[in-house]
């Protein structure tokens, strides 16, 4: 099984992969980018040092996930994934309109040996929940860019679900924390 949980900053994604730690003993769980010693770096330059160029940011964020999938999805069993994909495309796309889909679809494809996740939980948050989560953290470079910018990132994640077909469920991150993880457990049951 591999299964991402995606979301964008202070949806709860982390709160979530945490809870299933205790469900799913025998999984391995991961995050992107930064599941592997390539992708620690690479997340490090990417979130907190940037990079001028979104192509670049966009090839580092492909760098990690072909490190990640060789090392990490293929090698287990049952991989729980704190981000994958599908936010990578939808931060492409948000840096860039005149990205399509299928040419972004296909370069992850590419990174990730054509293998699609099983299961995908989009956390949907809103701009009130955003602000009062910002608030609490210190922000990385992504998050600096605004909930504007977020609220954008959120949106393509949905359409890039319904368009690639992939199976999801998208769950509200204002409901109380273990309403959200029996949701998750009850989608992948």
């Amino acid at each position: 099984m591999y299964l991402i949980i995606e979301g964008v900053d202070t949806s709860g994604k982390s709160t979530q992969v945490e809870l299933l730690k205790k469900s799913y003993s025998k999984a391995c769980f991961t995050k992107e980018p930064g599941g592997t010693k390539l992708g620690v770096k690479l997340r490090e330059l990417i979130l907190h040092k940037g990079v001028k160029s979104h192509k670049a940011e966009l090839f580092l964020f492909l760098a990690d996930r072909a490190e990640h999938y060789e090392s990490v999805i293929k090698q287990h069993k049952i991989v729980i994934s704190d981000r994958g994909f599908i936010s990578g495309i939808a931060y492409a796309l948000a840096n860039h309109d005149d990205y399509e889909l299928k040419f972004l679809a296909k370069l992850n494809s590419f990174a990730l040996d054509e293998k699609m996740p099983d299961f995908v939980v989009l956390l949907e948050t809103n701009e009130q929940l955003i602000k009062s989560r910002l608030q609490e953290k210190s922000e990385d470079l992504i998050e600096k860019r605004g909930i504007e910018y977020l609220l954008k990132v959120q949106t393509l994640m949905k359409e890039i679900l319904i368009k690639l077909k992939i199976n999801h469920i998208i769950i509200d991150s204002k409901l109380e924390i273990d309403e959200i993880h029996q949701k998750i457990k009850g989608f992948i049951r």
